[in-house]
């Protein structure tokens, strides 16, 4: 009789932090001040010659340099507003709302938005 509430209780842990973990699952970027950041706060930019849910991104060679692609993990899977793409490089990038995400090179410091209006075409996501 011992070992059946023992299996009952074992199941019922493993249920619950399964669902833990679902349910606490970290989106891959977070909003400060109204404007899409990385964790270290750092903004995110979308590019105007990228199409929407064309699973594709405009900006590769020279372009990536400058606007680094916000990277997500081989293993990451859409999430709510958030879905990947898969570069012309093979790497995978985060999108929101179909549109991939990108970084400034040239912001230093968390809340830096010197990309914003960049050539009329890159601009800060809300």
């Amino acid at each position: 009789m011992k070992i059946i509430p023992s299996a009952y209780s074992l199941l019922v842990a493993a249920l619950l932090a399964g669902s833990t973990s679902i349910a606490g699952a970290q989106m891959p970027a977070k909003t400060a001040d109204g404007i899409l950041t990385n964790a270290a706060g750092m903004t995110l930019y979308s590019f105007d010659k990228d199409a929407a849910n064309s699973g594709k991104s405009a900006c590769n060679g020279p372009c990536a340099a400058n606007w680094i692609p916000f990277a997500a993990q081989k293993a990451d899977q859409s999430k709510g507003d958030y879905s990947t793409i898969m570069r012309d490089d093979g790497q995978k990038q985060w999108a929101f709302r179909g549109k991939p995400l990108y970084l400034w090179s040239k912001d230093r410091k968390p809340g830096d938005k010197t990309g914003d209006g960049f050539n009329s075409v890159w601009h800060i996501v809300k």
